[in-house]
């Protein structure tokens, strides 16, 4: 199901989709950038906040990383200012790049333990399964903010996973 390769792939993905959409967003201001506009984090920058703050939760689980200095309900509010955040999310890119680069298929296929605070338990769950919900909610909260950004008139580019190698 998830292969080293698959990862790799995943983590290019989501590193040039997060260069396309944050440049779309730097075509707003800073009040178009965070008015709420009706989706779940309220605004564009509040959605790319909740974004990066699960990467680094996960990444936190899956590699030791530090976790997050903020919970999860206050993940929209993570990182407040723009330029920090565009730097952040671009450290937390090339870090997800260069672990994916590394991740071996035994490792895939063996199971991660971690307390979820969505479910209040314990869980454990194939290490495969948990990477693709990292690369699956990450792809989820983009379609929110290319969605955000249209309607506030920016331009983002094509998402197409397949065009991923020939746009990047």
């Amino acid at each position: 199901m998830v292969d080293p390769a698959f990862v790799q792939a995943m983590a290019r993905y989501n590193a040039w989709q997060n260069r396309s959409l944050i440049a779309a967003a730097d075509t707003l201001d800073d009040e178009g950038r965070r008015r709420d506009r009706g989706a779940f984090f309220k605004s564009i920058q509040g959605t790319f906040n909740h974004i990066l703050w699960a990467d680094e939760v996960w990444l936190h689980r899956l590699t030791g990383s530090p976790k997050p200095s903020v919970s999860g309900r206050d993940s929209a509010i993570y990182v407040e200012d723009w330029a920090e955040f565009r730097f952040r999310r671009r450290e937390r890119d090339f870090a997800i790049e260069a672990w994916a680069a590394n991740v071996e298929a035994n490792w895939l296929r063996g199971t991660l333990i971690w307390y979820s605070g969505v479910a209040g338990r314990e869980m454990g769950k194939p290490r495969g399964l948990v990477v693709a919900h990292l690369f699956n909610h990450q792809a989820h909260h983009r379609g929110q903010i290319h969605a955000m950004l249209t309607a506030a008139g920016a331009k983002p580019d094509d998402t197409d996973f397949f065009l991923v190698d020939e746009l990047r």
